[in-house]
């Protein structure tokens, strides 16, 4: 039954003293604040700004939740404790990207360019950097468990333990 029909059934029942009530039904936010200017604490949930240029852009502490960020320009962007979860960001340039404590849980950075990229203490638990360059990025303490590095490009990167080096030529895994 259509809410239309709903309505007009509530207002009959009304109208002949039945004490029918017919409540809205509930209306999705989801894509509301997809208009809301960059800013920290910013919710963007299922938001989709691919292709935009956002570089710069401090969305610390905010929630990104399955918004969409695929072939934009985020170069210098923060993230820092920001909720990340499903989000894509497919051929995206991240270059100096700031993730640190952020939780990315199933993100999608393949083939992003995530040079010098700040990934300390991020909870990166089935995010996909298959053949992304990640090249001088700095995971020290983030949690890359299930992740899929194949074909990632992690020369110069900083890895988990905080201390190792990745070597040139360190494709798929730290070298």
């Amino acid at each position: 039954m259509t809410f239309v029909r709903l309505i007009r059934l509530g207002l009959l029942a009304t109208a002949l003293g039945m004490g029918f009530a017919v409540s809205p039904p509930m209306i999705s936010t989801a894509h509301a604040s997809c208009v809301d200017p960059a800013r920290p604490g910013v919710v963007w949930r299922r938001c989709n700004f691919s292709g935009r240029n956002l570089a710069g852009i401090d969305v610390s502490g905010g929630t990104l939740d399955s918004a969409r960020f695929m072939r934009g320009n985020l170069a210098g962007a923060t993230f820092k404790e920001t909720t990340l979860d499903r989000a894509k960001f497919v051929s995206a340039d991240l270059t100096d990207a700031d993730f640190s404590g952020a939780r990315a849980v199933g993100t999608d950075f393949t083939k992003a360019n995530l040079t010098g990229a700040s990934f300390e203490g991020a909870d990166l638990r089935r995010s996909r950097f298959f053949d992304a360059i990640v090249r001088g990025a700095n995971f020290s303490g983030a949690r890359l468990q299930g992740a899929d590095l194949l074909n990632a490009d992690f020369s110069g990167a900083t890895w988990t333990d905080g201390e190792t080096v990745c070597a040139a030529e360190s494709i798929g895994q730290c070298k």
